[in-house]
Parts: structure tokens; sequence; C-alpha cells
């Protein structure tokens, strides 16, 4: 009869290769919310070519300035409403004052306005949603209410009103430019935080429930640190969405309000005043409209793409 092989003692097979992939997974960095958002915008074709884009702007606009060789508002009759050239790219105005120069200098000055009132508005808005969310109850009814009356406001004529009534008084007070500047902000943000009050009540409403909220109150931790702690940083998703998207709809404000003549100052080139300006000059002098309307335009549009683009990072789900 045969000898039967003696077993033989099975190498450890795999434990090497467990052992590493054991550690690769205590190395491994952690994924985030923030991580997992920066993956997804980054697949945003559009979302990364407005960003591009905007800051391009934003370069061209803050930069452009200290590189440019002509004054925005140095008047020369002799060059009035000169074409784009190589010493006027983009051409003169009618006063002869360099277009290029003045697109950038007003370009800033739009660019400030939306981002200030935008400021203004996400900080009221976060406020009065934080507060509705996390009280709830009366409280909750009350700021609501108060936001349903807002929403139910004529939004163009009460912002053409409250531009007449403080127009003249803030000028006064803090010059023609400062003042017209601190009353657009103002208006502007006073009346655009309902939507994101909206948002982040909605965001309070869901996370109060969550278990981290409820460990927290377990701990005994204070209701204001739970709420700037904990909920916030966990709803900051809508209220960036908001933000971008809120400071293109701010600078086509501005502009409407520059063009019909309630704006700046005509010696602060806006791009909304400089559309208002080169109304009366369409057929003789289009470039007084055409680079102004364009970079309006243009900035919209990329800002956006960005705020589609972290809408879906932040909120997978509300891609369709």
């Amino acid at each position: 009869m045969p000898e039967a092989n003696p077993p033989v003692d099975n190498p450890p097979v795999g434990r090497a290769q467990l052992a590493a992939a054991t550690r690769a997974q205590f190395t491994r960095p952690p994924r985030s919310l923030w991580n997992d958002a920066w993956r997804r915008f980054r697949r945003h074709r559009m979302a990364v070519a407005g960003t591009v884009v905007f800051l391009g702007l934003v370069l061209f606009v803050t930069c452009g300035p200290l590189l440019a060789r002509n004054d925005p508002r140095a008047i020369d009759f002799s060059k009035s409403m000169l074409a784009p050239s190589r010493a006027h790219p983009m051409g003169t105005d009618d006063l002869g004052r360099d277009m290029l120069a003045r697109v950038m200098l007003g370009g800033r000055i739009s660019l400030a306005v939306g981002v200030a009132s935008m400021l203004i508005a996400i900080t009221l808005g976060t406020l009065v949603g934080a507060l509705a969310g996390f009280a709830g109850g009366r409280v909750d009814s009350i700021l609501m209410r108060l936001t349903d009356l807002f929403l139910a406001l004529p939004v163009v004529p009460l912002l053409l009103l409250l531009i007449f009534l403080f127009r003249d008084a803030l000028r006064r007070a803090f010059g023609p430019e400062t003042g017209i500047f601190i009353l657009i902000v103002s208006v502007i943000g006073l009346l655009n935080w309902m939507t994101v009050a909206r948002l982040v009540r909605s965001s309070f409403l869901a996370l109060k429930q969550k278990e981290f909220v409820e460990a927290a109150h377990a701990l005994g931790i204070g209701e204001a640190r739970i709420m700037v702690r904990h909920i916030l940083p966990n709803a900051l998703g809508p209220i960036i969405v908001a933000a971008t998207l809120g400071v293109g709809a701010a600078i086509i404000t501005e502009s409407v309000l520059s063009f019909l003549g309630l704006g700046f100052p005509p010696d602060t080139p806006t791009w909304g005043r400089l559309l208002f300006d080169g109304q009366n000059f369409l057929d003789l002098a289009p470039w007084m409209v055409l680079w102004p309307g364009f970079l309006i335009f243009l900035t919209v549009l990329s800002i956006n793409y960005v705020g589609d683009g972290l809408r879906d990072a932040l909120d997978p789900r509300s891609r369709r």
C-alpha cells in the first residue's frame, strides 16, 4: 500500500498582502465632504471653465488699472470717439477718455458691489434661517412670515423708491461715490436675503435631528455653540451656492440702476454707467456699449456656471 504523502503546512499565502492592505487603509487620507465636492467640481467642465474665466476677469479689473497707461478720467476732446487701435485697444468715448482704462476701473466697482451686497444678504439670510430652523415653533413661524412678506414686496419699485429717498442724504454724508456705493450695496443686500433664509432653514431643520446634534445636547453644550460649531459648517453648501449665484444677480441689478441713471455719478465708470453713457452714441461709437455689455455678459455667465458646478458638487442629488 503506497505511503500517503505527509500533510504540508500551507505557507501564509496572502498574509503579507493583507497586512499591506491594512496599513494602506489606515494610512490613506480620510475622505471628507469637501474632498468629494472638489473631485465632483473638477469633473464639471463648464464650471471649471467658468472659474478660469471669472478669475481672469478679476485679474483683469484688479491688476489692469495698475498697468494701464491712460488715466480713465482724463478728458481729451481731440481723441473723441476714436475707434479701437493700438494706442486705445477699446477705443475712446465721447470725451476722449480711454475705454480700456474705464472698463477696468468700472469692473472693480461692479464686482465690489456684487460681492459686498451678497455678503449682506448671506449674513442676514443665514441669521434668519438658522434661528428659524433651530428654534422652530413660534420663532420659526414669525421669521418665515417676515420672509414671506419681503418676498411679496415689489422689488423693483421698492428699490427705486429707496434710491430716491436716501441718495441725496448719503451723498452729503459720505461723498457722491462712497454714499451711492453704500446705498446700492445696502439696498441690494437687504432685498435679496430671503432665498438664503429659506435654504438655511431647511438645512437646519434636517440637521438638528442628526445624532451628532443629539450627542452635543447630551454633553451639555450650549445651543448657540451647537448652531455655530456643529450645524452651520454642515449647512455651508447651499449658502455657498446661493452666494455665488447672487453675485451675478447683484451685478445685473447695479448695471440696471446705473443704466437708468440712478446709480453712480457720471465720473464713476461702472459697467452699467458705461452702458448709460454710450447709449446715445450707439450708431457713432458702438464700442462704448459693446465692451461693458460683453464683460457683464461674460462675468454673469461664468458665475452662473461656477454656481451650477458648486450645486452639483455639494449636492449630487440635485443633478438631473
